[in-house]
Parts: C-alpha cells; structure tokens; sequence
C-alpha cells in the first residue's frame, strides 16, 4: 500500500542525530546538522503546490530512508492540486515551509505583501516547454513568431515576458488558451502547446518524433520546486528549516546514485505513479536538478543575481502593478550558507 496518497497523510518520523545514513555516494554517512538538538523530535509540514511527483523524489526518498528522522525530524507531507492553496498553511503557522512550482509564484506572493522567501530551489530551471510536431517545428525563437501557441492561462505572462525580452511586437506570436492535456496539438488546434516535459506521459500521445523546446532555452530564467517559508521562520526557525533542507539534500543526492532504485521507492511510496514512465523520466530530472552550479555549490543552490534579472523582466511586463518587490524580500541563503556542507556537491549525471 502507498504511504502518500496525493492527499495531506501524515508521516511521523522520530529519531537522534548523528545517525549513519545512506549518502549521495550510496555509502554510510554520518550527517551532522546546525543545532539538530534544537530540532529534535520536531513536527515540519511542507505544504507542496501540486500532488506529489517526480519533481519530490528526493523529498520522498529522504522520508522512506530515514533521513529525516536521522535529522530528528517528524516530517508531513502536504501535498497540493488544482484547488489547494500554498501559501495560506505556510502564513498562518500551520505548515512550516511550503514549495512553488516556480519562482514567478513567490514573486508575486511577496508583490502582494505576503512575507516569504526562497530557501533553496530543487530545479535548476523551470521545465516549463513548448513542444511541436516535426511537420510545424518550434525550434527557436524565430519560430515563435510563425505558430499558433497553446497556453494554459495562468501561463500566459510567460509569452509576453519572451516577448519582452526580445523586442517581439507581442501581436506577431498567436496565443490559444488551453488547457493541461495535449489534445489540441493532436488535433491540429495549436502548432505548439505549453506544459512541464517531466510530464513524459501526457506527452507521449504527442509522439515519440515532438520537439520540446523549454522556455529557458528561448532566454526566460527561472528556477523551479522552489522552497520557501515566512520571513519570521527565517528569523526565528532557522535550524528547523536547515535540518529539513539538509536531509532533503541528502535524499537528492541517494537519487542521483541510485535513480532506478529511488523511482522505485517513489513509486511504492507515492499513489497514481507509473513506475515505466518514471523510470523513463528520472535522467530528465536529474538533468534539471543538478549542474555545473551544484556541482560547486551543492543541490539546492540559486543564484541571487538571476533572481534579480526575472524581477526586473517580469515588472517589465507589468506583473507588479503595486511595485515589485526587492532581491533582498524574495530570497535569503541563510539556510544554504547553514547547510552548505551537508547538500551534496553533485553535476548533471553523464
């Protein structure tokens, strides 16, 4: 029977530290984390901002390998959907940290006064794509101008961003609300439609020969499983939020070891996951959590500077009609600086 069934179900984990783990390296670890005494026996929620999936391997595979509870934590999984808020659990005390799928989703949680930061962000990029067809192929960015593309609404800002940033008159792209499912470019609706291509089974009635072009690769930055919490657990919960992205940590880097043995425990522990499509998914999403970045500074890590530079393209556009926020507001690196010798220094796998 699966532990998480893609509804809140509590995980109760409890333990000492200093336990001997599985590390990134598939051996016997010992993780040491700040003030773990303090976060003893502790109860973390993280509210999540869709169901859980392969974008929380890591978190999930940290939970089934003890690592939580090797950092004394008592860990529930609050997963998310179509009509679940994020933000108001982690607000109001009642989860301790939440995760976004995308960093535009706390920038406009904090334009609109909500106090949250990033911690530490799971993918390099967002996995946000474009795919096609061979016979009307978007390749590049002056493909874009010649498509008709389909985009779920709560995406569109994407277009008009690219657009932005390239000095594309926004009338020269043809935009066509979808929604998630990729029925419109198989019927010859859209030439292009929009979604996440870790979602390798959707996709799959596109056919095998789809060209799937990410957003990022048209010169949109953007992080991705981005966590966060309030700026009063920041302040005043810092080595709870440390033990908990410092197991998370260790769980990616068991992944990146032992990624058909981690699909495997995802998909045991986790309801309504195909373990053939997962397994076909997993070099994707290591790819998108693991670069040269990481390999330097560690999973998890973010680079401030590109945050600023999507701040300022996403005001471009008007996202932020009240003022946008600061780089200071959106993000600390008080916990990676916390955890930095616990994450695991990991690249791309080959």
């Amino acid at each position: 029977m699966n532990r998480f069934s893609n509804m809140s179900r509590r995980r109760f984990l409890a333990g000492g530290s200093g336990v001997a783990i599985a590390g990134a390296c598939g051996g016997a670890v010992q993780m040491v984390l700040p003030d773990v005494a303090s976060a003893m026996g502790a109860k973390v929620v993280i509210k999540y901002d869709w169901l859980m999936s392969n974008g929380q391997i890591g978190d999930v595979v940290a939970a089934e390998r003890g690592l939580y509870e090797a950092a004394g934590l008592d860990v529930e999984f609050a997963p998310g959907g179509p009509n679940s808020a994020t933000v108001p659990p982690v607000t109001s005390g009642a989860a301790t940290l939440g995760q976004f799928s995308e960093t535009p989703q706390l920038f406009n949680a904090r334009a609109g006064g909500v106090p949250v930061r990033i911690l530490a962000c799971g993918y390099r990029t967002g996995p946000y794509a474009l795919t096609s067809r061979p016979e009307m192929p978007l390749r590049n960015l002056d493909d874009l101008q010649n498509v008709r593309v389909g985009i779920q609404p709560t995406a569109r800002f994407l277009i008009d961003a690219i657009a932005a940033k390239h000095g594309i008159p926004i009338e020269n792209i043809t935009v066509v609300p979808v929604g998630f499912d990729k029925s419109p470019l198989v019927a010859g609706e859209v030439d292009a439609i929009g979604g996440w291509i870790t979602n390798t089974q959707a996709l799959s009635v596109v056919g095998d020969d789809r060209i799937d072009l990410l957003v990022s690769d048209l010169g949109l930055e953007s992080y991705a499983d981005v966590y966060f919490a309030t700026d009063d657990a920041v302040d005043g919960n810092a080595e709870q939020l440390a033990a908990f992205i410092g197991a998370t940590a260790q769980g990616w880097g068991w992944v990146h070891a032992n990624p058909s043995e981690a699909v495997e425990i995802m998909v045991g522990a986790v309801d309504g996951l195909d373990l053939g499509w997962e397994l076909k998914t997993i070099d994707l999403v290591l790819r998108l959590s693991f670069d040269e970045d990481t390999a330097r500074d560690g999973w998890g890590t973010f680079d401030p500077a590109s945050l600023e530079a999507q701040l300022a393209l996403y005001d471009q556009i008007g996202q932020y009609p009240n003022g946008r926020p600061s780089l200071e507001e959106v993000h600390t690196t008080t916990i990676l600086e916390m955890t930095a010798d616990m994450r695991p220094k990991l690249g791309a796998p080959a």
